[in-house]
């Protein structure tokens, strides 16, 4: 591992590359499709990737049916991901005596997992886009814009801050759930036949949410992640008064610099940045468009892109609209829209007309809403995990930081035994789930608790186990 060692840079390095390409001396360089910092000299690039591709060999011959996920040195973590066939994605992370940056690798390889799947969303695999173009310029281009505009929420001053052990009651790559009762399910119902409809004998396709939570989808559960997770990020009032905020930055001159723009197979500058926080706004007729609110500075457009969603195997363009605490994403088939921009207004205008089957979910919704803290179990902090259905529910952010740093800690730990042995469950045993339990009594005489039930997954703690106060 002494390669490891001499890669040694400020910051975690994240790289994305093919191992198809660059099979000839001299011609390494081309096999490097993504990496960050994009300032890291050729030849340590070049030092990080062939260790990477080494240790990729290697653990072939151990393990030729199972793929590489994290090694392990003195100084570093290489967490791994083959996002598709012979292209991986690696995080290198440094190792270090500051309890703050202890990490859990199962996390770090959800944040691979997650970018590449909004990527694909966007763009399209990236063997399409490089058999597209050989040359790997246009799939280049992409990487760079996507993951560097994904990177830029790790922002921490001029470092990339991780996940730490103070996220171990998160789950990235699930769905948070309303719970609803039947009378608000027949609105629901109600609206997404409305919204079904917009194009008369085509299907169009939906996902509601309320506040950060999903209401209600018509896509499969893969389509539905990715979607939901793209509107956690940048879609919801939330995320949009974020990116107010960053765009008030942007205009003081204090912005990330993401890098140039790519060029597209034709030469022209055309990539889509689809995460750039300062271009998203809701506009006065409560659909998101591009730009900013400000005409001074950068004029409107209609902001309608185009997303591939592989299980549901259609394109289809993206239409968001809000009312208050509820935002729409209608998904529009891109084959049934003939007439383009004309097609997107009726569309829009179908959505308006709908308006008042919106303004009455949102009032129910809102009169049963019980806050942030709607989830929250007095005496606990816990995350319940379903991977089957790509779903969680945990509790409220505010309470779980009221737990102690031992706390945490020892419930990191316990979370990265639990992923060691279902991995290991996996590999002797794919088609049956294990169960286990596992119960801890921490330093600061807290209990953390793992329970692994028919798939599910259970994580608490217990700070007050013999008063169980109702905090």
């Amino acid at each position: 591992m002494g390669l490891s060692s001499a890669a040694a840079g400020e910051g975690p390095q994240l790289c994305v590359f093919d191992l198809r390409r660059g099979q000839q001396e001299g011609q390494e360089l081309d096999k490097i499709l993504f990496f960050h910092p994009a300032d890291c000299p050729i030849l340590l690039q070049l030092s990080v990737i062939g260790l990477c591709e080494g240790i990729i060999t290697f653990a072939r011959i151990f393990s030729p049916d199972d793929d590489c996920e994290v090694i392990e040195s003195e100084k570093h973590s290489h967490v791994f991901y083959q996002a598709e066939a012979d292209i991986w994605m690696v995080l290198v992370v440094e190792k270090n005596k500051d309890i703050e940056s202890t990490w859990r690798c199962g996390a770090l390889q959800g944040i691979l997992k997650e970018v590449h799947s909004l990527f694909t969303m966007f763009h399209g695999p990236i063997r399409t886009l490089l058999d597209r173009q050989p040359s790997a310029e246009l799939a280049r281009g992409h990487l760079h814009t996507f993951f560097t505009d994904y990177l830029s929420d790790f922002n921490a001053g001029k470092k990339i801050q991780l996940p730490t052990f103070r996220d171990c009651l998160k789950e990235r790559g699930t769905v948070q759930m309303l719970t609803i009762s039947r009378e608000v399910a027949l609105e629901v119902q109600s609206l997404t036949t409305v919204l079904g409809s917009c194009l008369g004998n085509v299907m169009c396709q939906s996902l509601v949410l309320f506040e950060d939570l999903l209401v209600s989808t018509t896509l499969p559960p893969d389509d539905t992640l990715n979607l939901y997770t793209y509107a956690i990020l940048r879609l919801t009032p939330r995320a949009l008064l974020s990116n107010a905020t960053s765009w008030s930055y942007l205009r003081k001159g204090t912005s990330v610099h993401a890098g140039p723009t790519s060029s597209s197979s034709n030469g022209t500058a055309s990539v889509e940045r689809p995460l750039q926080r300062e271009k998203l706004y809701k506009g006065k007729d409560g659909f998101v468009a591009a730009g900013s609110t400000t005409s001074e500075v950068r004029g409107a457009v209609a902001w309608v892109p185009i997303l591939w969603f592989q299980q549901a195997e259609d394109r289809m363009h993206l239409c968001v609209y809000q009312h208050k605490n509820i935002t729409i994403l209608l998904l529009i088939p891109a084959s049934s829209l003939i007439n383009g921009d004309d097609g997107i207004a009726h569309v829009k205008r179908h959505l308006e007309n709908a308006s008042q089957n919106i303004v009455t979910l949102e009032l129910k919704l809102s009169r049963g809403w019980g806050g942030e803290n709607a989830y929250h179990v007095g005496g606990y902090r816990y995350l319940l995990v379903d991977p089957d259905r790509k779903v969680s529910r945990a509790s409220p952010p505010g309470k779980v930081t009221t737990l102690s740093k031992d706390s945490l800690l020892s419930l990191n730990r316990l979370r990265e035994e639990i992923d060691l042995e279902k991995s290991r469950a996996k590999r002797s045993d794919s088609c049956h789930d294990k169960d286990f339990e596992v119960c801890i009594r921490a330093k600061n005489n807290a209990w953390v608790i793992a329970k692994v039930i028919r798939g599910r997954e259970l994580y608490m703690a217990l700070e007050k186990a013999g008063a169980f106060s109702t905090d």
